[in-house]
């Protein structure tokens, strides 16, 4: 039997003109668990990525926490983020103001789950955004791709909390609006364990920050 560890990217830039960046707290995240991991002895038979910046910058920094310095990584198109502001369009004209209360951060992702679902449900097409039922595929090849290549190994994938929430939801068989609620409750580095065979994955853990367990580490504990 092998293990798919699903790493959520480190801290993001939510509301800056490029939120496709690490802040520098999200480097420290990526590099901490890089450092938890080789303190207890972690090797990864494979490594799998999406393409976008903050993937391969938290994987730059978890390698870096590791002591590794590997180019045999997998960039993985399917594992790649939505498009966050593409589907609140689709329900919301004119572009939102950068949240900066709390009640606008609330407003935002009001509309961004109302806008998920219409998405999920096929109801809307977000521009420059695939469709739902092509979202899923680009993450479930990715885990047939674990499964047939990785038997018994220990794989570690890179990606979004879109992706890592559309998996463990395509595993567990849940409905849209619980798939949903385990995207906007996911965190920045955290840790989603599947135990996986040549026939299927099974959910070990999710959402877990074991790196982060501590009063030294209870400020680098994000959501973006």
């Amino acid at each position: 039997m092998g293990t798919l560890y699903l790493v959520r990217h480190g801290q993001a830039s939510f509301g800056a003109a490029d939120y496709d960046n690490l802040s520098e707290l999200g480097h420290r995240q990526a590099v901490r668990l890089g450092e938890y991991w080789r303190e207890r002895g972690m090797k990864f038979d494979a490594v799998i990525t999406g393409t976008l910046r903050r993937h391969r910058q938290t994987w730059e920094g978890i390698a870096k926490g590791l002591g590794l310095e590997r180019d045999d990584v997998l960039p993985w198109p399917g594992l790649n983020e939505y498009d966050s502001e593409a589907v609140i369009a689709t329900i919301h004209e004119g572009k939102l103001q950068k949240p900066d209360t709390p009640e606008m951060y609330r407003h935002h992702f009001r509309l961004l789950r109302e806008g998920l679902g219409a998405w999920m449900q096929g109801r809307t097409s977000p521009v420059g955004m695939p469709s739902y039922v092509d979202f899923l595929a680009g993450v479930t090849t990715a885990l047939d791709h674990v499964r047939d290549r990785h038997h018994g190994a220990k794989v570690l994938v890179v990606s979004s909390g879109g992706p890592i929430s559309t998996a463990v939801g395509h595993v567990l068989g849940t409905s849209a609006e619980t798939t949903i609620e385990l995207n906007l409750r996911i965190r920045n580095t955290s840790v989603t364990e599947f135990a996986f065979t040549p026939k299927r994955h099974m959910l070990v853990t999710y959402n877990t920050l074991p790196h982060l367990d501590g009063p030294a580490y209870e400020d680098w504990v994000t959501y973006s």
